[in-house]
């Protein structure tokens, strides 16, 4: 079983930044890729980036494309979501997620969740 837990968000006004960090303990981290979504209040919740465990390919919401970089260490278990030039409608909780990475596009595991970090942009 992995475990996954979240940190780093915050409350941050537009064009701010901020860095979450999803730690993963228990299975063997550095065989899942590992991807980021987002749920916003009365939205389903959705893809933000994802990236391979074995190239570093990595695949983005269109909206985040060019602000926000997912990376990965796999020395500390430890996958990253840098988000800049923050805007409000990236308000939302940000979950964690161990799954799949082939043929350019991110698979969910659904039985790979952290508990999500809450992310409130004002404007």
């Amino acid at each position: 079983q992995l475990q996954l837990v979240e940190s780093g968000g915050g409350f941050v006004q537009a064009g701010g930044s901020l860095r979450l960090s999803c730690a993963a303990s228990g299975r063997t981290f550095s065989t899942y890729a590992m991807g980021w979504f987002r749920q916003a209040p009365g939205k389903e919740r959705e893809f933000v980036a994802g990236i391979s465990w074995t190239d570093g390919n990595t695949n983005y919401l269109d909206s985040v494309k060019g602000r926000f970089t997912i990376s990965r260490d796999n020395a500390k278990n430890t996958v990253y979501l840098q988000m800049n030039s923050l805007k409000p409608e990236d308000t939302a909780v940000y979950y964690c997620n161990a799954g799949d990475y082939y043929s350019g596009s991110y698979y969910p595991l659904s039985r790979y969740w952290g508990q999500g970090t809450q992310v409130t942009v004002s404007s």
